[in-house]
């Protein structure tokens, strides 16, 4: 008698257990579906030309400009974000309408933070010629900042070349600071 039940029961179990995963197969195969469409992008753009401005007394004005040959749109993502994997030239205007110029092997652009992540071989190329090389640089949009921990090299035109391993400064390259700086700097007194 007990090996009736304990048959009847493994064929109970075996069924149910057998009508849950043929009842879940295609279900499983839907959430597959929706992870994969969530990891691409919901956009791709070929050689695009993006102008940010700003306006002051109803006077629009051009304060950066992106054109990169490839953009991908991951506005579908929770932390949405614009990727450009083929590369980037970003130009930043100050009031003159005079630009530095930054080149990147790639870049991401944060939506939410408005932050650019400038990566691979980034060059920055002022007005007067100075050129800063780094691997890494990023780009504050709201503060219309540029800024690295890693290692920078400063070429300058007229007089400061030098190394260093953490860089700040603003869009202008005005004001701009390279700490634990080394290499051949003139000084004013």
């Amino acid at each position: 008698m007990r090996t009736k039940s304990s048959h009847t029961n493994i064929v109970i179990v075996t069924a149910i257990a057998v009508t849950m995963f043929f009842s879940c197969k295609n279900d499983l195969k839907e959430v597959e579906k929706i992870g994969v469409l969530q990891n691409q992008p919901i956009g791709e753009a070929k050689n695009i030309n993006l102008k940010y401005t700003e306006t002051e007394d109803s006077i629009g004005r051009v304060i950066a400009n992106i054109e990169s040959p490839k953009m991908l749109d991951y506005s579908n993502r929770d932390f949405s974000f614009s990727e450009f994997p083929d590369g980037v030239r970003l130009s930043l205007y100050d009031e003159n309408n005079q630009k530095n110029i930054v080149l990147a092997d790639y870049a991401i652009v944060y939506n939410a933070t408005d932050l650019i992540d400038l990566q691979g071989n980034v060059i920055l190329i002022t007005p007067q010629r100075d050129s800063l090389f780094a691997e890494q640089l990023y780009y504050d949009q709201k503060r219309e900042w540029l800024f690295t921990n890693l290692p920078v090299r400063l070429k300058s035109a007229t007089a400061n070349n030098g190394h260093g391993d953490i860089f700040d400064s603003d869009t202008k390259f005005k004001n701009y600071t390279i700490l634990e700086g080394r290499g051949d700097m003139i000084l004013k007194d």
